[in-house]
């Protein structure tokens, strides 16, 4: 057998038997995120589980596919953030005939917080002062803004239930109002594997779009499934025994935020409580944070706080 057709098939056998393939994220300090993705292998070609943001970060998902000799069949979208939907039509061009499954989340937060991003994007890149490597971040994003038909999907996932997907049957999750109006989780009981997008984030639960308590409704159903590895949106895969962790932090976060109680104690509240998943170069990052969502989401408004808790529509 010619080495390199024999390199391709030992790939593909080993890659076969591995539950999942991770193409790890990232949370730079200097530029946008890009979530985890999650490859799984079905009877009809590959899953692909979040699509980041970065051009690098979708090609990488492009590599794997061709270097498996296996088509990417579909995608399943935790959530409509850029984070995880830009790199949909990257994959689109690669793979044409490529099904797209998400909720119809998408739809309420073009006419209302996406428009107000794409206002933003338009005035960073009127200004001189821009970096180059900033514009074309955010140039790739108001792109996908304009043609929400490239990261749209063609299956809308409206409820929870088994679901075959590409040929594999797997447990689909929706949890409605949580880190967005509709966040897709998934579940596969052969291999005790969640997937579970942003609704877990390692150093800072991201709540620019979130209804907090729904969120927390959302992590309490996680928590009834019999994983034995959970995958977040972004940040390493985690035990059983640290999604517990994780989940009483943000628990106890939200309820501090709800509570009379002095901002810095809530803030470092979750830096204590959440230190495990936060890393050194992390560790400012994920304090600013935690203060702005206190902030902006968990005691805004009421007006404000009830904003993301019931389908958006344009003002």
């Amino acid at each position: 057998m010619h080495l390199a057709l024999l390199a391709l098939t030992l790939l593909s056998a080993a890659a076969s038997a591995e539950p999942y393939h991770l193409i790890p994220g990232a949370v730079p300090l200097d530029s946008g995120p890009d979530g985890n993705t999650i490859v799984l292998d079905a009877p009809e070609g590959l899953i692909v589980f979040d699509t980041g943001r970065h051009p690098e970060h979708a090609q990488a998902m492009v590599d794997y596919a061709k270097a498996r000799g296996r088509p990417i069949a579909a995608i399943v979208n935790s959530h409509w953030h850029l984070d995880h939907t830009t790199g949909n039509w990257d994959i689109r061009q690669a793979y044409p005939r490529v099904e797209i499954y998400a909720s119809n989340a998408l739809e309420g937060a073009l006419a209302t917080f996406l428009k107000d991003s794409r206002a933003d994007t338009d005035k960073m890149l009127a200004d001189p002062k821009t970096p180059a490597a900033v514009r074309d971040q955010l140039e790739r994003g108001r792109a996908v803004i304009d043609h929400p038909e490239r990261i749209r999907p063609n299956h809308v996932i409206a409820k929870s239930g088994r679901m075959a997907i590409a040929g594999r049957p797997l447990d689909v999750h929706l949890a409605k109002f949580a880190a967005t109006e509709g966040d897709v989780w998934i579940y596969d009981p052969k291999t005790r594997v969640a997937i579970v997008g942003d609704l877990v984030v390692d150093i800072v639960p991201f709540m620019d779009t979130a209804c907090p308590d729904g969120w927390s409704m959302a992590l309490d159903d996680i928590a009834k499934v019999p994983f034995t590895a959970l995958i977040p949106g972004h940040g390493p895969v985690m035990t059983r025994a640290d999604f517990g962790m994780w989940r009483t932090a943000y628990h106890d976060f939200v309820k501090c935020g709800h509570s009379d109680a002095d901002k810095k104690v809530c803030v470092e509240g979750w830096m204590r409580d959440a230190a495990k998943f936060i890393d050194a170069g992390h560790r400012k990052y994920a304090r600013a944070a935690a203060d702005y969502y206190l902030t902006s989401r968990l005691r805004s408004s009421a007006a404000e706080q009830e904003k993301y808790c019931k389908p958006l529509k344009p003002s």
